[in-house]
């Protein structure tokens, strides 16, 4: 036996998941010119603009008031 072992880790076990979601056409084409731009995957920008997006989203309660 090989006394140097091929080690793999088990996908996901680096802290990510794989996800599939549905955009917009015209999104995909931007981010595609975005990722050509700054040299960046599609994964990692979207990581990015995510990461971005959580850390400085503010929630506000809807400002319509029911009628009664």
């Amino acid at each position: 036996m090989n006394d140097n072992p091929l080690i793999i880790k088990k996908r996901g076990e680096d802290g990510s998941t794989s996800i599939s979601l549905r955009i917009k056409d015209n999104t995909l084409i931007a981010l595609d010119r975005l990722c050509k731009e700054c040299n960046y995957s599609r994964n990692e920008l979207i990581n990015v603009i995510l990461k971005y997006g959580i850390d400085n989203l503010k929630v506000v309660e809807n400002s319509k008031e029911k009628k009664e």
